[in-house]
C-alpha cells in the first residue's frame, strides 16, 4: 500500500461534511415536505402515500413543539412563539387533509418557509 492511499484512507473520515442540529433539521423537513408535495401531485392515487408523509410531518412537528415549549430552548421567545403556533395549525390543518377537507398546500408553505430559513441561517428548534 502506498502511502498516497493509506493519507487517503487515514483523513476521509475528516473529510465527511459535519451533520449540525440544523442540517439535520433541515434533511428531515426537505424528505419530509419532498414526499407530501410529489404524493399531492398524483391526486387520489398518491393519496395513501400522502397520508403517510403527513404522519411523518405531525410527528416532526410535534416534536419541534416540545423542543420549542422548552424554557432551555435558546431560540428567542418570539421566535420559539410562532414556531409552536404553526405545530398546532399544522396538526389542525393536517386533520382537514386527511378528511378532504382541505388541500395539502398551506403544509407545503409552512415547510418550504421553514426550509429557507434554515438554508439562510435561521433555526427551526
Amino acid at each position: 500500500m502506498n502511502a498516497l492511499l493509506q493519507a487517503r484512507q487515514a483523513y476521509s473520515a475528516a473529510s465527511a461534511p459535519i451533520r449540525t442540529p440544523r442540517n439535520m433539521e433541515y434533511e428531515v423537513l426537505s424528505r419530509i415536505t419532498h414526499r407530501m408535495h410529489n404524493a399531492a401531485k398524483r391526486g387520489n392515487a398518491g393519496f395513501s402515500t400522502l397520508v403517510e408523509a403527513l404522519h411523518e410531518n405531525n410527528r416532526l412537528w410535534g416534536i419541534l413543539a416540545v423542543d420549542v415549549a422548552d424554557s432551555a430552548n435558546s431560540l428567542p421567545a418570539d421566535l420559539r412563539g410562532r414556531l409552536f403556533y404553526l405545530a398546532e395549525f399544522t396538526q389542525v390543518h393536517t386533520s382537514k387533509v386527511l378528511r378532504r377537507e382541505a388541500s395539502v398546500r398551506p403544509l407545503l408553505e409552512i415547510n418550504t418557509a421553514v426550509l429557507r430559513g434554515l438554508r439562510n441561517g435561521g433555526s427551526a428548534a
